[in-house]
């Protein structure tokens, strides 16, 4: 039976950001949280059971060092990053959202960033289902 190599961890980017090669799926946005840093890993992998919580249909890919989510036919509707002071999480049509994200904005896309201890997953609970039922940004 021939051994197995283990995978080599992934670089880490600019702020702790894991570089994971482009692809859609479960297994790639697994393989990012896994790789996230500190107590990065822990707030990353709350936001993604939220997010397969509120959206059990959910469609996951990493794409640009980041995992994205969104419903398949209706396009991407969230994203996180990784920085080195906190977990971006972004809304695609975030200015749509009531209220909005109180963070920075650019067109349409709203984000929070979330510290080691001030992840508000009732009021993100409630974002992901609005943005969810939202359209999505980029279709595929």
């Amino acid at each position: 039976m021939p051994t197995r190599r283990p995978r080599p961890k992934p670089r880490l980017l600019a702020g702790g950001n894991p570089q994971i090669a482009k692809a859609d799926g479960d297994a790639p946005v697994k393989a990012y949280l896994a790789a996230v840093p500190g107590w990065k890993r822990d707030v990353a992998r709350r936001v993604d059971a939220l997010v397969e919580r509120e959206v059990p249909s959910v469609r996951r890919a990493v794409k640009w060092n980041s995992p994205f989510y969104g419903l398949e036919g209706r396009g991407w509707f969230l994203a996180l990053h990784v920085f080195s002071r906190a977990v971006k999480v972004t809304f695609f049509r975030g200015t749509s959202l009531h209220p909005p994200p109180p963070g920075g904005a650019a067109k349409e896309a709203r984000w929070i960033d979330v510290h080691e201890d001030d992840l508000d997953e009732r009021r993100l609970s409630a974002w992901i289902r609005e943005a969810a039922a939202l359209p999505g940004w980029g279709g595929r």
